[in-house]
């Protein structure tokens, strides 16, 4: 392994992963004004509040690099949309959660992931018409630390510099709820100001951002979606402390959303869409490592990471002895779940939750939308269920998955347990 740990951030920045279109600085002043929803609502205000699918069939899907664009990427690469006899252009990659909107909104794109929130705020703010039509995947992210601290748990966080991608976010969230448990109080405080010991100070941070600045100690832990953590992992020093999906069991973090015109005015369409990205979800839960090799940049290069990282990010978990020894997995023998997991299914459980602790959670900027939102009103309004259901019910080994309850696979539970 090559030791990067004392890369400087111009010397990270040169890596391709690190390209300047990837972090340009407008993306970055974004962010750092009061989180992503503050700052796109000038952007929201000037589109049009109504999108309407194009004329034409074409599956045009736009993604981030990140490992919860699996079950689209792979129903493009393995052929699944022309197997339902639909064209479907190269998905266009692309460097922030604001241009991936704002394509979405223009009409660029009909098939796109999000962060869960994101529709949330889209909706309910903004009126924008967009539906949640599936999960993307389960779990699929982590909290690491830096090389330079000797924190082994939650508690230690007090008087740290920790950095989320988005206050709205699953990441934000279950930090969050980790650290209330253990006695630790998230603050938002400008950088440099006292911190009480029980004190943990967060800031918004782009994922691409995190590793450089762990390794120039300049945090002292990220939490984000993959590969982020692996890459932090073998390239920026940093130990895992914790996996979400081990805090949250099979935990939501991006979901596929379309335009709700779509649904209505072309259910045919809509649900041969649906077919294949199940069938994408399906192949990725029972074929991890291929996969990752596949979507990397040794494989069709639909994400710009080597494919160690990604294999990493999809497949090191229950059975990587140091994660053993040192804690970082507390109930995956009981859960029996994975480092990412795939399934389709949008539990109406998972949202109410989700948005309960939207409202709970600390965060910048302005969270009005948020006042006396009802989260059994969302479960039913933002998500549509139909055209996955068929899906599924058509791919019944989805139950395989080891994130799915195969006894009831369509309800349960949601646990929450550090």
């Amino acid at each position: 392994m090559t030791d990067r740990s004392d890369k400087t951030t111009t010397e990270w920045d040169d890596e391709e992963y690190f390209a300047s279109d990837f972090t340009r600085r407008d993306t970055l002043d974004m962010l750092a004004k009061g989180g992503l929803f503050a700052s796109l609502s000038a952007m929201m205000a000037g589109l049009p509040q109504q999108a309407y699918a194009q004329d034409d069939e074409v599956v045009r899907i736009g993604y981030l690099p990140i490992t919860d664009a699996t079950a689209l990427l792979v129903a493009h690469a393995k052929g699944f949309f022309e197997d339902e006899g639909l064209e479907a252009e190269r998905p266009t990659l692309i460097r922030g959660w604001s241009p991936l909107i704002e394509g979405f909104v223009s009409n660029k794109f009909n098939l796109v992931h999000f962060l869960k929130p994101i529709p949330v705020w889209m909706r309910y703010n903004n009126n924008f018409p967009v539906k949640i039509v599936s999960w993307a995947h389960t779990n699929g992210s982590g909290l690491v630390v830096g090389g330079h601290t000797d924190i082994t748990d939650f508690s230690q966080l007090g008087g740290k510099q920790v950095a989320v991608p988005f206050w709205y976010s699953m990441h934000n969230i279950v930090l969050q709820y980790a650290l209330r448990q253990s006695g630790v109080t998230p603050v938002i405080k400008a950088q440099g100001e006292p911190l009480a010991p029980n004190e943990c100070n967060l800031q918004v941070m782009p994922p691409p951002e995190m590793p450089p600045a762990l390794a120039a100690k300049k945090l002292d832990a990220y939490i984000v979606a993959e590969p982020f953590n692996a890459l932090g992992e073998l390239m920026a020093g940093a130990r895992m402390l914790r996996f979400t999906g081990d805090i949250w069991k099979n935990h939501p973090c991006c979901v596929v959303c379309m335009h709700e015109e779509a649904t209505t005015a072309k259910a045919a369409w809509t649900q041969k869409v649906m077919n294949a990205v199940v069938r994408g979800a399906i192949y990725a839960s029972e074929n991890k490592m291929e996969v990752a090799t596949l979507l990397s940049k040794d494989g069709e290069g639909y994400l710009p990471a080597p494919a160690p990282i990604v294999q990493r990010a999809m497949t090191v978990y229950q059975d990587d002895d140091a994660y053993q020894e040192s804690g970082v997995i507390h109930h995956q023998a009981e859960w029996q779940n994975g480092r990412i997991d795939f399934q389709p299914w949008p539990y109406p459980s998972a949202t109410k939750l989700i948005v309960e602790a939207m409202g709970e959670t600390v965060v910048s900027g302005d969270t009005t939308f948020l006042q006396g939102l009802d989260p059994e009103f969302v479960a039913n309004d933002l998500v549509n269920y139909e055209f996955v259901k068929n899906a599924l019910d058509a791919n019944p080994s989805w139950v395989n998955d080891p994130s799915v309850n195969p006894g009831d696979p369509f309800n349960r539970d949601e646990i929450l347990k550090l």
